[in-house]
């Protein structure tokens, strides 16, 4: 992602992590197979193939037998990663999804690749920005949006361990690995990247570099912001979210719709106990077809476009 925020870092795909996670995975678990709709190549799991060719099944372009075979091999022992493009596994097996896995409380791991609008050019039919709002009032399945290879990898082992439905949504575009120290990753627990008192910026996936970085212009500002990695979306940490609202402002920032997801989260929380100005960062509906730089730009998903609505919240804070 050559944008104007990101530091010359290291960059890494998270799709290498998944693939090198869950082979590794495989190879101590004969019980863990992966389907996929013909998307053997964008999945990463080309090696996954040709060391497993038995544990690996590729259904073709057909979302509802994608899911609903993963839930026959779940009820049948065995440990499904079901995945593909998440515009395609979360919208057209939606029904699957709700009554195969969900309903069903089927021991299900689906892995949504290239989500939000990694597909860029191709436009709204292949952006995945709805995916958290079709996916959160099905409450038990765990949905996660890790930030980096570490937390990816970390994600997929807890998947594999986990007895029942995960979502993991995984993008394309290349993030540098997050500086945190001593880490541990634990579902429904957000991560502290700064801290501050002046307002919280809670951000997912490919963002949450995007907020600590839009945290580190406004210090230079003298203001002080509490950065939170909330990777996952369901279930939503509430104590950290009430702790945010104590800094009396929030800005979430996703890389999905703002109706719905993690922004419609932290404002249900935070409307029932401790109301704040809150800003959201997001896409508003359908956006246009262009590139992934020109997009989060344009949708101020970038450091400068966080710190923009970070003072805009702390205008209305002050008034």
């Amino acid at each position: 992602m050559a944008l104007d925020d990101v530091k010359d870092r290291p960059m890494f795909d998270c799709r290498n992590a998944f693939a090198e996670t869950i082979e590794a995975l495989a190879a101590a678990d004969d019980r863990i197979v992966v389907v996929v709709n013909d998307s053997v190549g964008s999945s990463k799991l080309n090696g996954f193939q040709k060391k497993f060719p038995e544990r690996t099944v590729n259904v073709g372009i057909a979302e509802q037998m994608l899911v609903g075979g993963g839930a026959g091999l779940a009820n049948g022992g065995r440990i499904p990663f079901v995945s593909g493009a998440s515009c395609f596994l979360t919208g057209r097996a939606l029904e699957q999804i709700k009554a195969d896995v969900a309903y069903s409380d089927a021991n299900v791991k689906l892995v949504g690749q290239s989500s939000g609008i990694a597909y860029g050019e191709l436009g709204a039919t292949h952006h995945s920005i709805e995916d958290f709002a079709w996916l959160r009032p099905l409450t038990n399945i765990t949905v996660i949006v890790p930030a980096d290879p570490w937390e990816t990898a970390e994600a997929v082992k807890w998947a594999a361990a986990h007895e029942g439905p995960v979502y993991i949504r995984l993008s394309r575009m290349p993030v540098p690995a997050l500086e945190v120290e001593n880490r541990s990753f634990e579902p429904g627990r957000a991560e502290v990247l700064r801290r501050g008192g002046d307002l919280t910026i809670v951000a997912c996936g490919t963002t949450a570099h995007l907020a600590a970085d839009a945290a580190e212009k406004l210090a230079a500002e003298g203001i002080s912001a509490c950065v939170l990695n909330h990777s996952t979306i369901n279930p939503l940490d509430e104590a950290a979210i009430l702790s945010a609202a104590e800094t009396g402002a929030i800005v979430t920032v996703e890389e999905a719709s703002v109706r719905g997801g993690l922004g419609g989260a932290v404002a249900e929380l935070v409307a029932r106990n401790t109301p704040v100005p809150m800003e959201f960062i997001g896409f508003p509906g359908f956006v246009p077809t262009g590139s992934v730089e020109w997009l989060f730009e344009r949708f101020g998903l970038t450091a400068s476009g966080i710190a923009d609505a970070a003072r805009k919240v702390l205008a209305r804070k002050a008034a």
